[in-house]
């Protein structure tokens, strides 16, 4: 995208097209419609973008004042034009809609992680006003950043709740935006997976951050609190036991590999970007855990120094990542335990560091 500095920012959404895609198979239409509706959608909103990225898109507004976010949350009524109605700006009172204060409260949550661990403002480092849309559609069954906004469906209330639901989802796709101007992360294998591996180190960082927890107090989990009574899971994602968030008879068995022994090869979803973030996934979650107390302080400083430090490929594999982080972590704390922390972690899921 021509206005931003050069980068290409993707369509991601939270709920990766394989689950739709199995959602849409179901013979009960309670289920296969809103999925297929949903995909239907998603590829509409991904023609959008990339047409956007030829193009140019028009012009983001500066910050009224450094530090400070500006947020506005807009309404779509169920329709799918954006922004919507706007409803909230900064400062604003809670409205009524408890949607729209989630919206509100996980878009500050998300600045202030990135603010007062890494001295970033907002996720351009520029001071980016952060929208968001809610009510997007009829039973949408996603999340997504679009390169300039966040959208948030309801969900069906079948399989998905609402998408602002869980802190984690909202932080998760906002990074998105963070890599886009960063890293610039090319959305097709390794390094896709990579791009949404980062937005899930980074979402549950902020979701510790919001609740003041430890990594040994943290739940790991991406996505809690999303699925609907009826399914048989706990979320979308574990990035401490990849592979085990879900085994249910609608959506399936989560696919997530924890180690390269169990890489997934497959053209679908870019390559698998979704499957095969647990991997790195993992092996942030073990370097985390291992060094103790607050993660986003030691773990997550050495994966934003790699991130924002201008030698990550945008075609990185795991491996180009993985050593990143080692040389970012013996830069920053010589060669005591942080490194030592990163380099096991690797080893243990498989990832060679050169």
């Amino acid at each position: 995208m021509t206005t931003h500095g050069g980068s290409e920012p993707v369509f991601c959404t939270i709920i990766p097209p394989h689950v739709l895609d199995k959602l849409a198979q179901h013979e009960d239409p309670a289920l296969s419609g809103p999925a297929r509706r949903s995909l239907e959608r998603d590829a509409l909103e991904r023609t959008r973008r990339r047409l956007t990225t030829v193009v140019g898109a028009p012009a983001v507004a500066a910050a009224a004042e450094t530090g400070k976010p500006q947020r506005t949350v807009y309404d779509a009524r169920h329709r799918t034009d954006l922004p919507g109605k706007k409803v909230r700006g900064e400062s604003d009172k809670p409205t009524k809609d408890a949607t729209v204060n989630r919206a509100y409260a996980g878009l500050g949550a998300t600045f202030e992680l990135y603010l007062s661990a890494y001295q970033r403002d907002s996720i351009d480092g520029n001071g980016l006003p952060l929208d968001a849309t809610v009510h997007y559609d009829t039973d949408y069954n996603n999340a997504f950043w679009n390169g300039e906004q966040m959208v948030f469906g309801d969900g069906d209330g079948e399989i998905f709740l609402d998408f602002t639901i869980p802190v984690d989802v909202i932080g998760h796709e906002l990074t998105h935006g963070v890599t886009q101007y960063t890293a610039n992360l090319a959305y097709f294998g390794q390094s896709g997976a990579l791009n949404e591996s980062l937005s899930d180190v980074f979402g549950s960082l902020i979701k510790q951050y919001t609740l003041g927890q430890t990594a040994a107090e943290a739940d790991w989990l991406i996505g809690a609190g999303l699925l609907a009574p009826r399914v048989t899971g706990v979320a979308l994602r574990s990035m401490k036991e990849p592979g085990t968030a879900y085994d249910d008879d609608v959506l399936g068995k989560d696919p997530q590999p924890a180690t390269m022994d169990d890489f997934v090869h497959t053209n679908r979803d870019n390559g698998g970007v979704h499957i095969n973030s647990g991997i790195p996934n993992h092996a942030f979650c073990l370097a985390a855990t291992a060094l103790g107390g607050h993660a986003w302080e030691r773990a997550g400083q050495v994966w934003y120094d790699v991130l924002t430090g201008g030698e990550l490929k945008k075609d990185a594999l795991f491996a180009d990542f993985a050593t990143l982080t080692v040389k970012a972590a013996r830069g920053r704390y010589g060669e005591g335990e942080e490194l030592q922390a990163v380099l096991k972690a690797w080893e243990q899921v498989g990832v060679r560091t050169l």
